[in-house]
């Protein structure tokens, strides 16, 4: 069985590393079918120090192939990656074409194979801001009604499948476990519609996987000079902050008051620091707000995980700060990631400065959030295996 996985952005590495571990444990246990596994990376992002350091640090096979798109408009980006990247779909013919998230390379893997009548798998599947202004919703809403089969994080994700006519959808949205796909795939047509499966949020494997590697290997808190629970983390990357001056000024201006707290460690987007230069901001006008480079994944982990509060407008990083039980403030008018918002450890707060700070300064979570029940056991990369390979056997 051939896999081919299509990657471009620094969170679809993320959850690209336990998924290419579980084909890798697969393949040792000498268990058929083998699986081949390839991975296209589209050159969505391509800074070559980036890239090298996720290979090395999330143990991940350098790309089979490297379509160097590089940037662009969003609709000449997503033309150049089907454009390339269907040569190689022909080419390697493969059995199923797996992509992740909700980005431009995402949205491009799942029309190219979907034109080539090449079965589809959409890993982190159903979710849903719906606000259409985001680029990343487009890209969702295409991808899942593309795709053959939709891996979904939440319960609350199959429920937006459901409420846009998908049918197929199996255990009735709960988790489903090893009994589950043992006993029961063989009642499901996936030829019927597409499948819609929630197996839990793979990023929360990929967590489990590399905290207690990145505590070892990690001494960012050393290097900059902080000590656990005395420094707010923020990170800001969305278009719709980064390229509104307004909004981006408001959070700037909310973090300079609260600098005056704690200190801010700030860890920034190429495409935010475009914005700020364009605004004339510096660093020095901020007190103790730290504009640092971008960090590697076990260096943020570690910065996520000993923070006093998370300011950000990235889901991923809202869904970390949850799994480590760290407050969060979401810099944007709305998420996908309700579930984080229950036991108010995650407040929207848009980027109105008043907010922002009272809402840092006042955020006071329940204690009683388990992660565990909500985004899967941490085997999510597994049960995605097993059931491919159930299936691969059904036909």
């Amino acid at each position: 069985m051939k896999i081919i996985s299509i990657v471009g952005a620094r969170p679809q590495f993320i959850k690209l590393a336990p998924f290419a571990r579980a084909i890798q444990d697969h393949n040792d246990s000498n268990h058929e079918p083998k699986i081949v596994h390839l991975t296209i990376h589209t050159g969505q992002h391509y800074s070559y120090e980036m890239n090298k350091i996720f290979y090395e640090e999330l143990g991940i096979p350098e790309p089979d192939c490297n379509l160097e798109v590089g940037s662009g408009s969003h609709g000449w980006q997503t033309g150049e990656m089907i454009k390339r990247g269907e040569e190689v779909l022909v080419k390697e013919e493969p059995n199923w074409v797996f992509v992740y998230g909700d980005t431009n390379s995402t949205l491009a893997g799942a029309l190219t194979a979907t034109k080539l009548h090449l079965p589809v798998a959409h890993i982190e599947a159903g979710l849903r801001s719906y606000n259409k202004e985001m680029p990343e919703e487009i890209n969702r809403v295409l991808t899942d009604h593309s795709s053959d089969i939709l891996f979904c994080p939440t319960e609350n994700a199959v429920i937006n499948l459901r409420k846009e006519g998908f049918t197929n959808i199996i255990n009735k949205g709960k988790l489903i476990n090893q009994n589950f796909i043992n006993s029961n795939l063989s009642n499901i047509n996936f030829h019927e519609s597409p499948g819609v499966i929630n197996v839990g949020d793979i990023m929360y494997d990929a967590l489990l996987l590399n905290l207690e590697i990145a505590k070892k290997k990690s001494f960012v808190l050393e290097k900059l000079k902080l000590k656990p629970k005395e420094y707010y983390l923020v990170t800001i990357h969305r278009a719709e902050n980064t390229d509104d001056k307004d909004r981006l000024k408001n959070i700037m201006e909310a973090l300079a008051d609260l600098s005056k707290e704690k200190p801010v460690v700030f860890p920034i987007h190429p495409r935010t620091k475009k914005t700020l230069e364009a605004l004339r901001i510096s660093a020095f006008n901020f007190n103790q707000v730290h504009l640092i480079d971008p960090v590697s994944y076990f260096d943020m982990l570690i910065l996520e995980k000993n923070s006093l509060k998370i300011l950000t407008d990235s889901g991923g990083v809202q869904k970390e700060a949850y799994f480590l039980g760290v407050p969060c403030i979401t810099l944007r008018n709305e998420t996908e990631w309700v579930e984080t918002v229950k036991g108010s450890w995650n407040v929207i707060v848009g980027a109105d400065k008043k907010r922002i700070i009272e809402s840092t300064m006042n955020i006071s979570p329940k204690p009683d959030y388990n992660s565990r029940e909500l985004y899967g056991d941490g085997e999510t990369a597994k049960k995605i295996i097993n059931l491919l390979i159930k299936i691969h056997i059904k036909k």
